[in-house]
């Protein structure tokens, strides 16, 4: 049984008069951070608001419904395998995509389905997103057989290369240029197909984040670079860790075009990757995005986020993706609460079914360990 923690984030307790302080201002290694202005979230909030009701407005019905169910199936998937962790059924490390929902889900909306994509560890969103089976996310998170990467890939590498998604990646930043390299191929090939590649704001400051940008800027490369910017490195805040913390400016160094998007619009988001895509199937450009997101739980599952104030958590949390898109849809006339329930007892099902199928899938063989290892085994 792991000892790992799953409750939301905390600050770390005050004691004393200091508790009153911290209900007012917090404060992090003599930095303030997060006094929140009600007045001022109210009015940042509302404006938010009223930017997304606008793009509800010129988008088919259909997408957003289907934007929807995939945010919904994210969150609820998450929470349930974040349960299974705690029960020991999944090993290793885990890294839940609560809060995020809008990135992957806003990203892909706007692909063709030959289209290819990595991401980083924090996969399982991208995975579902793709419409990859629920059954196989999980079975794989338990690493069981019947899992997209036969169970020998557990939660950080899921592979499903009849969507083209072409991982998750355990190493910091090592499928950038991996997925550089695949927009070679599809340049070299003559196809209009373009690559997506997801990574943490950390990756940012891996060498391989910045040849790659240099090479496909270069090359003209259907690249489009997407940062999720959680504002966190593990347990490392951005501006500790970067000596300029607007990555899209980043883009500036190499020619390429930067955009800056809000990470819990899903729409603003589907709409900046719509501009990259024509961008890169057009005129064969690469992009790099900054998208400004929000994790609420820890790095992994192994974290209890004690470098986080619960004032800071709260902040974000009033504009979950998924309860402020809800909101705009029911305000906007496109769905109504029973809609919406259907659409969450429909997804609680399959989430079960998931996690049944997990349970009764077989363990890999124990010849497993050999195969998909090399191209060409040696026969003994």
């Amino acid at each position: 049984m792991s000892e790992l923690k799953v409750t939301p984030l905390k600050p770390r307790a005050q004691q004393g008069e200091a508790a009153t302080v911290a209900a007012k201002t917090t404060v992090i290694e003599g930095k303030p951070t997060d006094t929140i202005n009600p007045s001022n979230l109210r009015e940042e909030h509302k404006r938010r608001q009223n930017q997304q009701q606008a793009r509800i407005s010129d988008t088919d019905r259909e997408a957003l419904l289907r934007m929807l169910y995939h945010m919904i199936l994210i969150r609820r998937f998450e929470e349930k395998a974040a349960e299974a962790y705690t029960l020991g059924k999944i090993g290793g490390f885990c890294h839940l995509y609560i809060g995020q929902e809008a990135v992957a889900v806003g990203a892909l909306a706007a692909l063709r389905p030959d289209d290819y994509v990595l991401t980083s560890y924090r996969d399982h969103g991208h995975a579902l997103a793709l419409g990859t089976s629920p059954d196989e996310v999980m079975a794989e998170l338990y690493g069981k057989a019947g899992g997209c990467s036969a169970g020998k890939g557990g939660s950080m590498h899921l592979f499903d290369a009849d969507k083209h998604f072409l991982g998750g990646h355990g190493i910091v930043g090592g499928q950038i240029p991996l997925a550089t390299g695949v927009a070679f191929a599809a340049k070299y090939k003559g196809t209009d197909q373009v690559t997506l590649c997801f990574f943490g704001e950390a990756a940012v400051n891996q060498g391989a984040f910045h040849e790659s940008l240099n090479m496909a800027q270069l090359w003209k490369l259907p690249c489009i670079y997407i940062c999720e910017n959680n504002q966190y490195g593990m347990g490392t805040s951005l501006e500790r860790s970067m000596s300029l913390s607007d990555v899209s400016k980043k883009s500036g160094g190499y020619g390429l075009v930067g955009e800056f998007v809000d990470g819990m619009d899903v729409l603003a988001v589907r709409e900046a990757t719509a501009r990259a895509v024509e961008r890169a199937r057009k005129d064969s450009l690469p992009s790099l995005i900054e998208v400004r997101t929000y994790r609420f739980m820890g790095h992994s599952m192994s974290d209890p986020g004690n470098y986080r104030t619960r004032a800071e958590i709260e902040k974000y949390q009033e504009r979950d993706p998924l309860k402020v898109f809800s909101a705009n849809l029911k305000q906007k006339g496109v769905i109504n609460d029973a809609a919406v329930k259907e659409i969450e007892d429909r997804v609680r099902a399959e989430v079960e079914r998931a996690i049944k199928f997990a349970d009764s899938s077989p363990e890999p063989a124990p010849e497993e360990l050999y195969t998909n290892i090399y191209a060409n085994p040696i026969k003994q």
